[in-house]
This record gives structure tokens, sequence and C-alpha cells, in this order.
């Protein structure tokens, strides 16, 4: 199957699973309040729809444009401008007839539903998978940054640790990147010495420039390991063994790769005297030939980082948790989500960031997803879609569920409900406000897949 294909069912499963919770989460408690639910949508029905059922006197169906779905509440101006049934005298079982109280839980039922349900797939997947890590303060001999000249944009290097951003300790490795991101200062011990340095406000525009470059930006030094000279290679009979360390070459510390490759450069097609620890834990020195591509046709031990942390320059660990420690734990990082994702959209507002270069649409969602599949990260993706549909539905936008929240506590706190006239209005302006966004977002994806 098409790594595309794949991508694509995802993605619409995913789609579908979140579209149908959150409606539910208006449907559920509209019946509760005994207010007639009309119609009840997976994506839109304009003109037509693929699928539909009457049960009782709600109509149950699937549309054939994929942009959401809705339920159509009696009695509620919402994206269906039925302006007619509002001109007729109220009824009890409509939506304008039930105190504010109750139409604001309605509203709300949405989002609350989204983020819930976030925050369970976090609680079933760290309960069934456990968490492993890297933690950041394990790193003996600091991060390894695999392009310098993002690394001299940032103003990080090889070897630096970094401590914190904004002032909050950076637990795991994997979350370094992400926090920069999101971040403005970063604590740093470089040479035994500590400071902060800014991070510049448009560094989310540079890695956006230069997408294949991110994902491994930041990452754990790999020690320099033989597992055995290569069939080719200029150093066939030189005594390296197998899980040989690399100690030094030429009297030059080179324990890490990333200190042998700079070093080897200089002695290009040349000899020179390598220090291995045996595992016996012996020191030998051995003379080895240096290629013309600056290698030594050895091949690398440490398949897996389990077997490189082995070697002890940094630690992996493990955690397993209970159901009732994966509770407090599905909640944390259902929160962290939230909380990085506002972070983003305040960068996405701040035009010096460049971040709005990153908002996406369709294709942005879609690409989320592996391509392969694989239930774990497709649930974590599904949960991390969920926060940002529960962030963007909350927005006190017209049309969205968080305008009709924000009018809801106006009337509360006032007293005075709007017009139906200004609802009407309200709902025309916010439904063309999204859809400058929708084209946004998804003319930002038909760009990048056209010029980068």
């Amino acid at each position: 199957m098409s790594p595309i294909l794949v991508k694509t069912l995802q993605f619409f499963l995913s789609l579908s699973i979140l579209i149908v919770l959150h409606e539910l989460g208006h449907f559920i408690p509209a019946k509760l309040f005994k207010t007639r639910v009309e119609k009840f949508y997976l994506f839109f029905d304009v003109k037509f729809s693929l699928f539909k059922k009457k049960i009782g006197e709600t109509e149950y169906g699937i549309g054939w444009l994929p942009l959401g779905g809705y339920v159509k509440i009696s009695g509620m101006i919402d994206e269906s401008m039925d302006t007619e049934a509002m001109k007729e005298e109220p009824k009890d079982w409509e939506f304008r007839s039930k105190p504010a109280w109750q139409r604001l839980i309605i509203m709300l039922g949405g989002v609350t539903v989204n983020f819930v349900l976030a925050v369970l797939i976090f609680i079933g997947l760290v309960f069934t998978y456990g968490e492993e890590f890297i933690p950041a303060n394990s790193l003996k001999d600091g991060i390894l940054v695999n392009d310098t000249t993002l690394g001299d944009k940032l103003g990080i290097q090889t070897g630096d640790k970094i401590l914190a951003i904004d002032g909050n300790e950076i637990e795991w490795l994997r979350h370094t990147l992400p926090e920069i991101v999101y971040g403005e200062t970063m604590t740093i011990e470089r040479d035994g010495r500590t400071f902060d340095q800014q991070i510049p406000v448009d560094f989310i525009e540079t890695l956006s420039d230069n997408k294949d470059k991110v994902k491994n930006l930041i990452s754990f030094r790999r020690p320099f390991i033989v597992a055995e000279v290569s069939g080719d290679s200029p150093n066939v009979g030189v005594d390296f063994k197998k899980n040989d360390e690399v100690l030094s070459i030429n009297g030059i510390t080179a324990t890490y790769l990333d200190q042998a490759a700079a070093i080897l450069e200089d002695y290009k097609g040349r000899k020179v005297n390598i220090a291995v620890k045996r595992e016996s834990g012996a020191i030998d020195t051995l003379i080895a030939s240096v290629t013309n591509e600056a290698k030594l046709g050895v091949a690398l031990a440490g398949g897996s980082m389990a077997d490189l942390a082995a070697f002890g320059s940094f630690e992996i660990e493990t955690k397993q948790y209970t159901l009732l420690e994966s509770i407090p734990a599905g909640w944390d990082k259902g929160v962290k989500t939230l909380t990085d994702y506002i972070k983003g959209m305040k960068k996405i507002f701040n035009p010096d960031t460049g971040a709005y270069k990153e908002v996406g649409g369709f294709a942005a969602i879609g690409g989320m997803f592996p391509n392969t599949w694989d239930w774990p990260v497709f649930w974590g993706t599904t949960a991390f879609i969920s926060i940002i549909l529960a962030f963007m539905n909350i927005l006190p936008i017209p049309a969205l569920d968080g305008g009709h929240v924000m009018f809801l506590l106006y009337e509360m706190i006032s007293g005075r409900k709007p017009s139906d006239k200004f609802l009407e209005y309200a709902q025309m302006t916010g439904f063309f406000i999204l859809i400058a966004l929708l084209l946004f977002a998804n003319g930002n994806d038909l760009y990048k897949y056209l010029f980068k």
C-alpha cells in the first residue's frame, strides 16, 4: 500500500473519530436538556448527503464535503443559517428557550470532549506502552548539533548542555528542540560556565526554511565504538577488536564520532596512532590508515540506543505506569500539549517570528501521520489533533463554539440577550473569517508543495 494512501486513510479515520465525538459533545447535553436536535452529520451535506437515516426526531447522516461536521439544534443560529425558523415564536424544545447556563453547557460540550479524549488517549498510551527517554542531564558531554549553520543561528554548539528554556528545566532530550521553538531564552552550560542565550525571534522561520535539517538538529553524541574492520578497509589486519572504544587519535581526544570526524579530516591519506580501550579495560595503541575520504573503514557497534547507552555516555530510562499512575501522567501530557500549542499560536501572531509560514491545512495535518500504519503513532497524532480542535473551536470567533460562548457569557453577565439579527450578522462574519483562514492555511500547503 502506498505511503500516500496510508496517510490518507489514517487522516480520514482520525478526522471522523474526532468530528463524531466533538458533535456528540453538543448532542448529549442538548438531549439531556430536552432540546431538539434535527440533524447529526459527519462532514457537510451541501445539496446532498452520501447517507442519511432519520431516527426519532433526528436525521443522522454522512455528507460529501469533509470539512468538518455539525449538529443542527432547533432554535439556534448556526451554520445552517435557518433564519425562517427563527421568525416563529420560540418553542419549549428550542435552544433559544433554554436557560443561558444550559445553552453554555451545550456549546462547551464539543471542546470539552476533544480535550478529554486527548487526555484519555494519552492515558491509554502511557499505560500500554510506558515511556522511554534520555534524561537531558545524563548527557555526560553535552548534545550533538548535527547542522552547524542552524546551530550557529541559534547560538548552540556540540558539547553544550541546554539546562533550561525560559527558566524551566529540560528533563528529556527529545523535548529540547520543541521547547526552544516555543521559548525565548536558553540556559546553557558550556566549557564549565553557565549563561543565558536569547533564542532568535525568527528561529521558527529558519526552521521552516530548513525542514530537512530539523528532525535531528539536536541529538545525543554517538561514542566511537568499533564493531569490525570492513572488508575493503585499508586497515584490514590492524588489531581492531569488537567493542573497542576509541579514546584518541594522535593524542587528540576522540571518544565521540563528531570529534573523530573533525580530526580525520586533517589526516586524509596518512597514518595515525589510535588509542583504544578494550572490553577487558586494557588500553592499546594501534597504527591505522586514514582514507582520502577521511574514514578508517571500520563498522560501528551499537545498533540501538540501548547498546550505545551501555558505554556510559548517556542513560536511557524506561518508565512503566500502573493504571492509577497513568491518569495524572496522561492529564499532564494533555495540559502540556495544549500549553505548547498556545505558545505556538502566540508566535504565529507575531509577524517577526515568521511562524505564520508554518500554518497548514489538510495536507499539513495529513502529513503528521506516518507512512506505515503504526497504532501508537496514530493515536498520539489523533490526540494532538484533538487538542488543536479543542483550542481552535474555543476561539471567540462567531460561527465557532467560542463565538457562541462569548455571546452567552455576555448575556449571563449583562442580563441582555443579543438580538437574533445581530447573531445572524455575527454568524455570517465569522463564516467569512473561517473561509479566509481556511484559504490561507490550505494556500500555504499548496505554496509549499509547488515552491519548496
